[in-house]
């Protein structure tokens, strides 16, 4: 027998709201009766739909030092046979052995506790994502690209360049760009002047509306004792990049004139000096540079490693070869960051500023040879070849390339001249 449940309909008394017996009996809800006419109340008369399984969500791992996939896949809960089957199955697998401190690594199980999905975040612009199939692990790399904004700074030399470019705006890296730019022709150590003015056009890139990272440098120059010197990215026909001047001239020369950060000089090329350590006189063939310790320590030029290693009065030093005719050597380096016989490009970073061997503190002995002789660094560069210039076609494109931007930048020292003008014709009526 099934049960029932009496139910109870309320009547409404209201004559007017009384229903026609036919509508009455159309409007009715079907109720079953059993058992001699007792209505049996419905079991659900609205169903309530179903609730849907809730998200699982996701386990974000950030990669440590020292760690490998199966130690991050054991921290989110997944085992050895899950790299494995990530890693092979997938188009995209073997990205995943290569990891860096600092990213993210995201993974997402089932109900079952099977592992679903893993994010790759490789960086904000690239994420790759793994998602499990009927046919196995799939994969998507996921690529978003910045927004590029121009923008310009101008700066004042009042102490040095770096508080120059910090105070009109501009990042470590724009300012060290821009330092490499002029590298050939400026000595950042020792030629900047309080008065000194650099003007830039450069790019910044934008993500989601911040900024996300600094972009290329367009175009820029540098006012130097009464001498400027300007500098255009250029991409020539051919589809090479490099930065110019007005004339189309290379601003890539064969050597930087200065192997390290802006920093200041305390003992220039002297053959007559007296030794601090040991107290006799002994030639100073080369510059000294102090800066703190770890300071990146670049190649002067284009070369190989003739000498890497370590001696009692050097420290750690690393000689290079350039050509037939130079030789650069770089001493009492705290770290040595290349071996004897490698390759080295120009600005390629090869040790770092220390104090090893006979040195008095941290600072880096920069020595200069041409045909074996002992040069001075900081004058040679008038002797040294020529840098190379665009070819005579390929000038009219050149110069239509940065006839705007020359203009941008013609008004961005116009503007600096201007506003140095009002400044002294103020000081001089007060």
């Amino acid at each position: 027998m099934i049960g029932c449940i009496a139910i109870f309909f309320g009547l409404n008394t209201s004559e007017n709201a009384k229903p026609e017996p036919q509508q009455a009996l159309e409007d009715a809800p079907l109720v079953p009766v059993v058992d001699g006419g007792a209505a049996a109340e419905p079991a659900n008369l609205l169903t309530p739909e179903p609730e849907a399984p809730k998200a699982q969500p996701w386990n974000e791992q950030v990669v440590r030092n020292g760690d490998n996939l199966s130690l991050i896949f054991k921290r989110a809960g997944f085992d050895t046979q899950d790299v494995h089957r990530v890693v092979t199955e997938s188009p995209d697998g073997s990205g995943l052995a290569r990891i860096y401190p600092g990213q993210t690594i995201a993974f997402l199980g089932n109900e079952s506790g099977e592992l679903a999905a893993v994010r790759h975040v490789k960086s904000e612009l690239e994420t790759i994502s793994y998602t499990l199939s009927a046919n196995g692990y799939g994969s998507e790399v996921i690529t978003r690209t910045p927004v590029t904004r121009q923008s310009n700074a101008t700066g004042i030399i009042t102490s040095s360049l770096f508080l120059a470019g910090q105070e009109a705006g501009l990042s470590h890296t724009t300012i060290m760009d821009m330092a490499n730019i002029f590298g050939g022709v400026i000595d950042f150590v020792g030629d900047p002047r309080k008065g000194d003015t650099m003007h830039l056009l450069f790019e910044e890139l934008y993500l989601d509306g911040n900024k996300f990272d600094d972009g290329e440098i367009i175009a820029a120059s540098y006012a130097n004792q009464g001498k400027t010197f300007t500098a255009y990215r250029y991409t020539d026909s051919a589809g090479k990049t490099g930065y110019f001047n007005t004339d189309g001239v290379s601003m890539r020369k064969a050597f930087l004139l200065a192997p390290v950060d802006f920093t200041r000089i305390s003992s220039n090329f002297n053959p007559r000096r007296i030794h601090p350590i040991y107290k006799t006189a002994r030639p100073h063939r080369g510059t000294d540079y102090a800066a703190s310790t770890g300071t990146p320590v670049y190649a002067a030029g284009d070369g190989r490693v003739i000498k890497a290693g370590y001696n009692r009065a050097n420290g750690n030093y690393v000689f290079i070869q350039h050509g037939e005719q130079f030789v650069t050597k770089y001493l009492h380096l705290h770290k040595r960051k290349v071996k004897q016989g490698a390759r080295v490009s120009q600005s390629q970073v090869i040790g770092t500023v220390g104090s090893t061997g006979a040195a008095t503190g941290p600072h880096l002995h920069y020595e200069f040879l041409m045909n074996g002789v002992h040069r001075n660094p900081r004058t040679i560069h008038k002797k040294l070849p020529k840098a190379k210039s665009l070819a005579a076609s390929e000038m009219p494109r050149f110069r239509q390339a940065i006839s705007e931007i020359s203009e941008q930048l013609a008004a961005l020292q116009q503007d600096t001249d201007n506003r140095l003008a009002m400044t002294e014709s103020s000081e001089d009526k007060g």
